[in-house]
């Protein structure tokens, strides 16, 4: 499996899929309890017209913690490093929840890398329930176990469409996310956000084309937030009707000919 070491010794698990240095990248970045893997539906449909990388950031899936405190500048510096270890001068950016936290923050951190950006489910204020909801499951990590954490969160991440439709196999997603994790990891990752600065204070226009989703039955993020962004940002916002959070897993259709749409057009 393919590692790069940072400049402190951190190794960061990444794949590049799709043949061929002359194709438009796009580099996907995870949210909260994601790896690799939650995008490899959508890249199916992607790998014939683009270069394609994935990556786990710090605590996440195959890399490691490090052990330096987790903070929005350290995973920024840790994707500019990656971006140009593996030569990507540009790439098209799509992150979700807190990786599109992470993406947002690359325009201070490295405009020139990117080329356009898509946030998936982000907001620029927090409401006090989603403050509770993201410190309930760092505190059910503090006492009891990942497995109890990650059952608390499934029905805040997607939403009720999702949920009815896969009632039967839900079993089978929880232990799926509980073995692509580390408890360790999580908790440190839980800490650090809720130390993040208010999103609102850096937005900013951006020098590229943006564009913002939230999903209609989202308890984490709001409508008018993801506006809010998009509107100083410079950029556009939609709105993904019957979903929740996890647009990209909920609404894999639609959400890749909203992402094959941006690009080309």
């Amino acid at each position: 499996m393919p590692y790069y070491q940072t400049l402190d010794g951190c190794s960061l698990y990444y794949e590049l899929l799709g043949d061929g240095s002359g194709k438009p990248t796009i580099t996907f970045v995870n949210g909260t309890l994601q790896t690799t893997i939650y995008w490899k539906a959508i890249c199916k449909g992607l790998t014939n017209r683009y270069r394609l990388l994935l990556y786990d950031a710090r605590g996440q899936g195959e890399s490691d913690l490090g052990t330096l405190p987790l903070s929005i500048g350290v995973h920024c510096n840790d994707l500019a490093s990656l971006l140009l270890e593996l030569e990507i001068h540009q790439t098209h950016l799509v992150g979700i929840s807190h990786g599109a936290r992470v993406a947002l923050a690359m325009v201070d951190h490295a405009p020139e890398l990117i080329e356009r950006m898509v946030l998936c489910s982000l907001s620029t204020r927090s409401t006090f329930r989603a403050n509770m909801i993201v410190r309930s499951w760092y505190e059910i990590l503090q006492r009891h176990s990942l497995d109890a954490m990650v059952w608390a969160a499934v029905p805040h991440v997607f939403g009720r469409n999702y949920l009815r439709r896969n009632e039967k196999v839900l079993e089978r997603i929880v232990k799926t996310i509980v073995r692509r994790n580390n408890t360790e990891s999580l908790r440190a990752h839980l800490k650090a956000m809720q130390h993040y600065p208010p999103l609102i204070r850096s937005l900013k226009e951006t020098p590229f084309l943006l564009l913002v989703l939230t999903g209609e039955d989202d308890p984490l993020v709001t409508r008018e937030g993801g506006q809010e962004i998009a509107r100083i940002c410079g950029g556009r916002h939609e709105e993904i009707k019957g979903v929740g959070h996890s647009i990209p897993a909920e609404a894999q259709a639609q959400f890749l000919a909203t992402l094959q749409q941006f690009f080309e057009t």
